[in-house]
């Protein structure tokens, strides 16, 4: 299958062209805009970009010095070298408090943002585009929550990590095709993440690589009983989860290479409206929880992770996950959250940056747990086991 490279997303192109026919309707109004005003734009944005530069630049430095230490940090644990206050930085990320880039008084549209992050609508597109896949959604939530139950107890995992993950991801309300940042109000993602446990377009593309057969298996175990019409649909999702699977391993299983697959083609749009089949969604979902589960053990940690630890990795990949969930309580009150994130996840997650440190985050996360665990959607999941 061709690989089709995305350079920004329909909306991308739509602003791009209404910025280009903004460009064109204002050149007249350009010639009103007196010298004095245009000479007092340039001057701002000159000053603007000075201290946008020296920000950047300071921010590349901090975030540099934090990937660094993080692989000091996998090295020592390698070799089972106890890892100590002076592995971390232990200054917080620099903030940019410079002014705004100014306004263009002729007109002219800013320099174009990044492509925006695609949306349900979008997955579920380039799934049929490009695979002919349509996933099979539940008739409701609920649905989803008793298949949701029925993996995890299979795999091992407990109600209360399950629900714990589930209240503080969604706040306890989350429907199983809930995106990150959109709501009836908002239209915009501000990440690809879906689902009760918040699952990425790049974690369903590395799932897909590494157990496409398991999940092909299920699928064909549940077309074994049916017949007519039914069985023809099934026998025909699992033709085009084939073609998934394929499509997943088309680059090496690397996460930097199935980053990009997931994010800048169609085909790694596509793959990511498997989380809403409600025979695939389940699996995937559990499959990244207890693939976290596994980590931790084999890193050691063999206690059992209280669903606040599970969430750590979660949230932040098992290895910053693990590294947190070891940390010893003394470290935990002085180490930034920041040493677990990179730059642009850091900046658009609130939760890290309020916390400040690692201690902070942690109680804050049990927190929310308890008081999601109250709320309608986390009840109706805990029922379902």
């Amino acid at each position: 299958m061709m690989l089709r490279i995305i350079r920004g997303s329909r909306r991308f192109v739509l602003l791009s062209m209404l910025a280009t026919a903004a460009f064109a309707t204002t050149a007249a109004a350009q010639n009103a805009v007196s010298p004095a005003a245009l000479a007092d734009y340039l001057a701002k944005l000159k000053r603007y970009e000075q201290i946008r530069q020296a920000y950047d630049e300071e921010a590349g430095a901090y975030w540099d010095g934090i990937a660094a230490k993080r692989r000091i940090r996998n090295a020592k644990r390698r070799d089972r070298v106890a890892i100590t206050l002076d592995d971390y930085v232990l200054t917080q990320p620099p903030q940019y408090t410079g002014p705004p880039r100014p306004v263009d008084p002729r007109g002219l549209p800013p320099p174009p943002e990044k492509p925006e992050i695609p949306v349900i609508a979008d997955f579920l597109k380039a799934a049929a585009d490009q695979f002919g896949f349509v996933p099979d959604r539940p008739r409701s939530d609920a649905d989803f929550k008793r298949a949701y139950a029925r993996a995890a107890l299979a795999a091992g995992l407990t109600p209360a990590q399950i629900v714990g993950v589930y209240a503080f991801e969604t706040g306890g309300n989350g429907t199983y095709d809930m995106q990150a940042g959109v709501t009836p109000t908002r239209l915009n993602a501000i990440s690809p993440a879906v689902g009760y446990n918040q699952l990425l377009s790049t974690n369903t593309v590395s799932l897909l690589a590494e157990f496409g057969e398991r999940y092909l298996a299920a699928l064909r175990m549940k077309a074994v009983p049916l017949r007519g019409e039914a069985k023809r649909t099934m026998e025909h999702k699992i033709k085009a989860f084939e073609r998934m699977i394929a499509y997943s391993r088309s680059v090496p299983q690397r996460w930097s290479e199935q980053d990009k697959l997931a994010k800048t083609t169609l085909g790694g749009w596509g793959i990511h409206a498997a989380v809403l089949d409600i025979d695939l969604g389940p699996m995937l979902q559990v499959q990244k929880l207890v693939n976290s589960v596994h980590f931790a053990k084999m890193k050691g940690y063999q206690a059992p992770l209280t669903p606040a630890e599970l969430e750590l990795m979660n949230l932040t990949g098992d290895g910053n996950g693990i590294d947190m969930v070891t940390m010893p309580q003394a470290l935990r009150a002085k180490v930034p959250t920041a040493n677990f994130f990179q730059q642009n996840g850091y900046e658009r997650n609130p939760v890290a940056k309020r916390t400040a440190v690692v201690a902070n985050l942690i109680a804050d996360m049990e927190a929310k747990m308890a008081k999601g665990a109250q709320s309608a959607g986390a009840k109706e999941l805990a029922s379902a086991f």
